[in-house]
């Protein structure tokens, strides 16, 4: 993919490092000098795995469904001061499949434009983790990106799910949708802005782990839902969902069991 392509001088440089029978530097250290990954490098969500095993609150995630898959894409957030964890956010991103039935059926597959397709075929000059192999293979299929986040603060005055919940929809949005914000052509129009706490519905009956409690929903933007909680302890949870997978999808949490 683009993000891994180098430009002509780089890949001359790099041709030239690594065929250098005398030179001190290793293929995959010219391979790091031009900002490609060597075969054997690590998974970095296995870091991330592993610092989100110092959430103080249970992690929490869809409920198992037909039509999404947590295949382990975490994002993680952290705040410290002098080395004293005091807030921390957990992401889930989830692929989204249309016909679960039947995975090769072309209705799973995303829109691509030309120039990504014809990347898509590109081989790599380099071998490539698997790791990067599988994330460049789900790249064809739909992403709820950052779809499910928790949330922990040591200072229970930061713990506002109202506050939460406006700035995950509003990330989604952004990232998602919001060309007129990242300077795109592909703007939303200017009717349709960001949200703020005045698009916050509340004594919403959010379901956790079986257990119905009380929380808040946004319901007002075109183009995504949002709904969250506070759980206590410190903790809340929030999702931002697209509004097209909403039909396929049942925004109910669970704790997730970390691999």
């Amino acid at each position: 993919m683009s993000w891994e392509r180098l430009g002509p001088w780089q890949s001359q440089r790099v041709e030239q490092l690594a065929s250098m029978t005398t030179a001190t530097l290793r293929k995959e250290e010219a391979m790091r000098f031009a900002g490609l990954v060597p075969e054997d490098a690590p998974d970095p969500m296995l870091d991330i795995v592993d610092q989100l095993r110092q959430m103080p609150v249970p992690i929490l995630g869809l409920v198992p469904q037909t039509h999404l898959e947590d295949w382990g894409d975490f994002g993680i957030q952290t705040g410290t001061s002098n080395g004293v964890l005091y807030e921390m956010t957990a992401n889930i991103s989830y692929t989204l499949w249309r016909n679960p039935d039947d995975r090769a059926d072309p209705g799973n597959l995303v829109e691509l434009d030309e120039r990504t397709k014809a990347e898509f075929g590109n081989e790599s000059a380099w071998p490539r983790p698997q790791w990067i192999l599988d994330g460049v293979a789900r790249m064809r299929y739909p992403l709820l990106s950052e779809a499910v986040r928790t949330a922990w603060f040591s200072d229970r005055s930061r713990q506002d799910v109202r506050r939460a919940i406006v700035e995950h929809v509003n990330h989604v949005i952004v990232n998602g949708y919001g060309g007129a914000y990242l300077g795109s052509p592909l703007a939303r129009p200017d009717s349709h802005p960001l949200v703020d706490e005045r698009s916050i519905e509340t004594g919403v009956m959010i379901m956790v782990n079986g257990v119905g409690v009380d929380g808040v929903q946004i319901d007002t933007d075109p183009d995504v839902f949002g709904i969250g909680a506070d759980l206590g302890a410190g903790g809340l949870v929030t999702a931002a969902i697209p509004r097209d997978a909403l039909p396929l999808m049942d925004i109910s949490f669970a704790t997730l069991d970390l691999p």
